[in-house]
């Protein structure tokens, strides 16, 4: 197999360096020469030497029917001497017959022939097997069984994705298409134009068919030539029947047959969404008349949540109406629509605030992967996270936050008890560490309605969760000590990637709210007061054992200014920074 570079650079040697311009004359009755060889993207000028003429390699003008040449051209008839009347450029391999089509010339003999010998660069196919970046797409075509179609005369123009473009899907996405060849032969299809384009016959907002029916959207900036959404990263490698044109994205095809509830339905990597619809209820609202815009966050979105989260938000209808409805738009709205700093109203009363700098498109916090998927109600726009209520709002609060987060019930449930509410609603700012529903779950059986009993020992447990400042992720450091609201302080340990606060460790970093930004946390934190562990665990069944160090070696309780760890007879471990006796 030749390597990809080589292909490139004979290529752009055909292009370029070898490319030769030849020179056909035209008088009464003849062609001069009648018969020519040249090489693949070799251009050939007819010239008039006298007489009224035309190039004509469409149809025969003595039997009327086609040459059959691998792609057809003709020019209009001129009697201007040393005019020239047409110039061709070769970039189909083959030979090509033509004749003179005025009067009887092409009876009287003017006929010729052009044969164009193929490059190194072989069909379309040739170019994509002989590929090294190019694997995928090769197993794609031989699978959807398209390997004679695409050796074919053509001409077929082809964008070809990377495997790095196909490794890009979101998991599974690559091996569901492999398994449905329905579904892979729309997708390849969606990659190929039947004709012959060029780099440089892309124009900006052109549209280009696909083979699949399709439509794929031509933007131009500067140098970049962008196909939909993908990047044509190496342009014009020219073969034998067609031309080749790297790209750096898959291109889905467009599907306004179907509407946006089928889009999601028959997308491999939409399953997590369209189970949620389905346990929501809401396909027959999202295949009524709309129209819709649905931001459709992929499988990959939703395996990003923190455990535990997806299967809160099924088992809770009316927050998993809310969360869909967040993604939906009552009205069509395509990216040439939106604008930087727009807000998008959605079905739950919120609004999704676009940020566009450059090719990069935000809905909130999520990025478009994949843009204008149209549906015959609507358009479904893929994004790579999910929109929770609240989030990304202009009045956005940590307390807002907490509230609309399906993993916090416990959390906001203390909060409320506590008072505490309006305090984090006001200007801060506040950095929060938010312990989860399963955090609380954690603790020894009783514990938290010990702590909603008991007010002052939950507002201090609470406001040890809270930094009276700004304490982006970026910002932490490892050992360094964060002061709380209760006049405490939270010890920083990072080991790689790896966030832990005191011993709790940050799932989700940096949810930003206008006063202040929360951290998702697995733990609950105990203020470093060993009284108040003692209260926490006022139960008979749970005994202090012993208390260790961060090396496994017994140490005081009462040891100051250090990190240990406590030991309950019921297993639990409660890791703390003793101040105080």
């Amino acid at each position: 197999m030749k390597h990809l570079l080589r292909v490139l650079i004979l290529s752009f040697i055909s292009l370029t360096t070898f490319a030769t311009v030849h020179q056909v004359n035209a008088g009464m009755f003849y062609y001069n020469p009648s018969s020519l060889t040249i090489s693949l993207g070799d251009t050939v000028v007819w010239i008039n030497d006298g007489g009224t003429h035309d190039v004509n390699a469409n149809t025969n003008s003595v039997t009327g029917e086609s040459f059959g040449n691998p792609e057809s051209f003709n020019s209009s008839s001129t009697n201007v001497m040393g005019a020239t009347m047409h110039t061709q450029v070769f970039n189909l391999a083959g030979t090509y017959e033509y004749d003179c089509s005025v009067g009887n010339h092409a009876l009287q003999g003017m006929v010729g022939s052009i044969t164009v010998e193929g490059g190194e660069n072989g069909t379309v196919v040739e170019i994509i097997v002989n590929s090294p970046d190019h694997t995928t797409l090769e197993s794609a075509v031989i699978l959807a069984d398209l390997v004679d179609d695409l050796s074919g005369n053509g001409p077929f123009t082809v964008f070809a994705p990377t495997d790095a473009a196909f490794n890009a899907l979101p998991a599974g996405a690559l091996d569901a298409l492999l398994d449905d060849e329905n579904a892979l032969t729309a997708v390849l299809l969606q990659h190929v134009h039947p004709g012959y384009v060029t780099a440089d016959d892309l124009e900006e907002g052109m549209e280009v068919e696909t083979l699949n029916e399709g439509i794929l959207e031509v933007s131009v900036n500067g140098e970049v030539i962008m196909i939909d959404m993908s990047t044509v990263t190496f342009a014009n490698i020219v073969a034998d029947n067609g031309i080749v044109h790297v790209i750096d994205m898959v291109l889905l095809p467009s599907t306004d047959e179907q509407t946006v509830m089928d889009i999601i339905a028959n997308s491999p990597i939409h399953t997590t969404l369209n189970q949620a619809i389905t346990a929501a209820n809401l396909q027959e609202t999202l295949s009524g008349d709309g129209p819709f815009t649905v931001f459709a966050p992929a499988d990959e979105a939703f395996d990003g949540l923190p455990p535990g989260t997806l299967d809160l938000i099924l088992a809770n209808q009316d927050e998993l109406i809310d969360l869909l409805y967040n993604h939906v738009h009552s009205g069509e709205v395509y990216s040439e629509d939106l604008e930087d700093g727009m807000m998008v109203p959605t079905l739950n009363g919120t609004e999704l605030e676009v940020s566009i700098d450059g090719m990069t498109v935000m809905i909130n916090l999520a990025t478009v992967i994949e843009a204008d998927l149209p549906a015959s109600n609507g358009v479904v726009h893929i994004i790579d996270k999910i929109l929770l209520p609240g989030m990304g709002e202009v009045d956005t609060t940590v307390w807002s936050i907490i509230k609309a987060s399906p993993i916090h019930t416990t959390l906001e449930a203390a909060i409320d008890a506590a008072g505490l509410g309006e305090t984090l609603s006001g200007d801060g700012p506040y950095t929060v560490f938010a312990p989860t529903d399963d955090a609380f779950d954690a603790l020894p059986e009783g514990a938290v309605d010990e702590l909603l009993a008991d007010i002052q020992l939950l507002t201090e447990i609470l406001l040890h969760h809270v930094h009276a400042d700004n304490a982006l992720a970026e910002d932490l450091m490892d050992g360094m000590e964060i002061p709380t609201m209760n006049n405490d302080v939270l010890v920083v340990t990072i080991d790689g990637s790896s966030v832990m606060i005191d011993m709790a460790s940050v799932i989700q970093a940096d949810v930003v709210a206008d006063n202040g930004v929360v951290h998702i946390i697995d733990m609950v934190l105990i203020p470093a007061d060993p009284t108040s562990i003692e209260i926490l665990f006022n139960n008979k069944d749970v005994e202090y054992l012993h208390t260790i160090n961060l090396l496994g070696e017994l140490v005081d309780r009462n040891s100051t200014d250090k990190i240990v760890i406590d030991i309950y007879s019921n297993g639990t471990s409660i890791k703390r920074y003793n101040l105080r006796q």
